[in-house]
């Protein structure tokens, strides 16, 4: 029996396929050749040179951080992406698969791993060799026995649509109160009859579907939605809506980027003449003007932190509402390193700003561990950020949190964390710190994975809607039962400011027996005011419109 091993990478993904799907159409043509992707002889003959149980399950971590996203955590395929568990690669000899995942194939989607490290590559393979090939799509039963979660806390077998929580400081456990769980989504392609469930008097449809790992996604304001692809290092751009929900034209806008994520247009009002981009390693700017399908050019505006494959990679964009300042969000290197002691955390865990030609960087607020999501609130000009907090202290700490940012705020990571908390894993440190950490606005469920969040500025929802945050939840890795795999709002209850609750509004993504088919990742308010979610786990687009009748079931 082949041991088990457990995820423990970070929950934010990029884009991997160790082979590329046309060529799996193609099998009588693959076993015609004689070697893996027509790798050279001398590949075929490099052995791999990392052997052993821990290296290997490094190299699931590695995996699961890069290429689960397409092949799910076992390898047995999502959607329409092949599986690595049989077939060529199985076949393959580990030096080919090597030279084919260095090489890469962009034209058939598979991008050069070239800038992974040679010992992270061989660790992925080694990974390969030991995955449990008897069952596709295993029922994960402990979910379906596991205790009720303890309230304010819940997970996906209580998600409901209308479902109000919230959460305070005065709920929080004491660290380590449970194990640190390692139970990364097994991702299956969606079944016949799943659907995104949302409440009585709300459509969803499917607007856009067979994407590669689709992320944040904007309006432009002439109303054209453009989302960035981060794995293929693309931005695609959709106009419009067909009756049956489907866009009337899609475009290639730029390509060639670096994991795009952020996206922004400037100056602010209904002709942008730049749109910039927030890549992994650097903030760009394309020329633009209403309309445009393709891009021009990318122009390098400012270098951002990066540790290529290592680290919290996302970087969004955001630009003041007197359009003087440009925001990027830069999440940390690690977990829980000690700035102090780990250079590779300067200038992150931050939310940088700029002038808007890229000059006069400073940091905004600090402390914040991964504001993936980034937003200015547009009654109230303050800027808003969607939080990925630290793990491996338990099932329910620490809470993500989706909260306005104070400038020169601390928010408390790594040291301390939700006010006076200190983290355990660095005692005694920064005590001068203790009293400064700001407490967020609205605490969410630990492990949730809170990505983009969009303030809503439509007006075909219902009044109480006006000026909400809808936020989406990419789902837990490191807890024991899953939570988030959904969208939520947080009322501002037409102030422009939070009171702490937040409710279930888009679920559904998670089967009964715990398997996952889709993680929403980006959302943004569509030119007719229904909301667009972008589902990196099924490569789609759900549009979800009001109609005011619920739907026949």
């Amino acid at each position: 029996m082949k041991p088990r091993f457990f995820p423990s990478a970070d929950r934010i993904v990029v884009r991997l396929a160790v082979t590329l799907a046309a060529s799996f159409a193609l099998v009588s043509l693959l076993s015609a050749q004689a070697t893996f992707h027509n790798a050279p002889p001398e590949a075929a003959a490099k052995a791999n040179p990392i052997s052993g149980m821990e290296n290997t399950k490094a190299g699931q971590a590695l995996y699961t951080k890069a290429c689960a996203v397409c092949h799910g955590a076992t390898g047995h395929g999502t959607g329409n992406i092949p599986p690595l568990t049989a077939g060529p690669t199985q076949k393959a000899k580990d030096g080919e698969i090597f030279w084919y995942i260095t090489k890469g194939d962009k034209p058939n989607g598979m991008p050069s791993w070239a800038g992974m490290s040679d010992e992270s590559r061989w660790k992925i393979i080694l990974f390969l060799r030991h995955m449990d090939v008897a069952d596709p799509h295993p029922a994960v039963t402990q979910f379906l026995t596991a205790p009720p979660p303890t309230p304010p806390f819940t997970d996906f077998r209580y998600e409901t649509p209308g479902t109000t929580r919230k959460i305070t400081v005065a709920d929080l456990p004491k660290p380590f109160e449970t194990e640190s769980a390692g139970n990364g989504p097994q991702l299956v392609a969606r079944p016949d009859g799943a659907w995104p469930k949302a409440l009585p008097g709300f459509k969803v449809d499917l607007y856009a579907a067979n994407l590669h790992n689709p992320r944040l996604i904007r309006t432009a304001p002439n109303g054209d939605n453009f989302v960035a692809e981060s794995g293929p290092g693309r931005i695609l751009l959709f106009r419009g809506i067909e009756p049956d929900g489907t866009p009337k034209l899609m475009s290639v806008f730029a390509t060639g980027l670096n994991h795009p994520f952020g996206i922004a247009f400037y100056p602010l009002g209904p002709n942008p003449e730049w749109i910039y981009i927030g890549d992994t390693d650097a903030i760009v700017r394309i020329p633009y003007k209403s309309g445009d399908l393709t891009s021009g050019v990318p122009e390098h505006v400012a270098d951002l932190p990066s540790n290529g494959e290592k680290g919290h990679w996302t970087r969004d964009l955001g630009i003041s509402s007197d359009s003087k300042t440009l925001y990027a969000s830069v999440g940390s290197d690690s977990n829980v390193n000690d700035p102090d002691t780990h250079p590779d955390e300067k200038n992150r865990a931050d939310i940088l700003a700029f002038d808007l030609d890229g000059k006069n960087q400073r940091v905004f607020a600090y402390g914040i561990r991964n504001a993936v999501g980034i937003a200015v609130n547009p009654t109230t000009g303050e800027l808003w950020c969607s939080t990925n907090e630290r793990d491996a202290l338990g099932d329910n700490l620490v809470p993500d949190y989706i909260t306005h940012v104070q400038p020169g705020g601390f928010y408390g990571w790594p040291w301390w964390y939700m006010g006076s908390h200190q983290d355990p894993r660095l005692p005694g440190t920064h005590p001068e710190l203790k009293d400064k950490v700001i407490v967020p606005d609205v605490l969410l469920n630990p492990h949730n994975a809170s990505l983009q969040l969009t303030f809503y500025t439509g007006h075909q929802f219902p009044a109480e809607y006006a000026g909400d945050i809808f936020a989406s939840e990419h789902g837990s890795w490191n807890r024991s039962v899953r939570v988030g795999y959904e969208v939520i709002r947080v009322p501002l209850h037409q102030t422009g400011h939070a009171s702490g609750e937040y409710e279930d509004f888009l679920t559904g993504f998670v089967l009964p027996n715990g398997n996952v088919w889709g993680r929403p990742v980006g959302i943004t308010v569509a030119a007719d005011g229904s909301l667009l979610v972008t589902d990196d786990g099924s490569g789609s687009i759900w549009r979800i419109s009001y109609t005011g009748k619920a739907e026949k079931k």
